[in-house]
């Protein structure tokens, strides 16, 4: 599984690069299927302190599955995105079955 993880208007951070590229090759070894992550990481200025998005776009076969969540941290918002992204992907793995 390709990789590509870009920062948005912001510095880029060598952790948090290494913090998803972790759990998404984890998330590859689970689902097979994976072809590619994009991987977005965007600050916005937000009064409420949750200006951090991480989006995350999988190539996969059919439709792309993309989420993306906005937190107080990169690190939180990362997590919750592939969380999100694991529901799809399970869904999407039962329907293969089917079929």
């Amino acid at each position: 599984m390709t990789i590509n993880v870009q920062y948005v208007k912001m510095l880029t951070s060598e952790t948090m690069t290494d913090y998803v590229t972790k759990k998404l090759n984890k998330l590859g070894n689970k689902f097979d299927f994976i072809i590619s992550a994009n991987v977005f990481f965007k600050s916005e200025n937000d009064s409420r302190g949750d200006g951090n998005i991480c989006e995350i776009e999988l190539s996969v076969p059919g439709p792309k599955a993309f989420a993306s969540s906005k937190e107080q941290n990169f690190e939180l918002a990362a997590k919750n995105s592939i969380r999100d992204l694991t529901k799809q992907l399970e869904k999407r793995k039962a329907s293969f079955k089917n079929h």
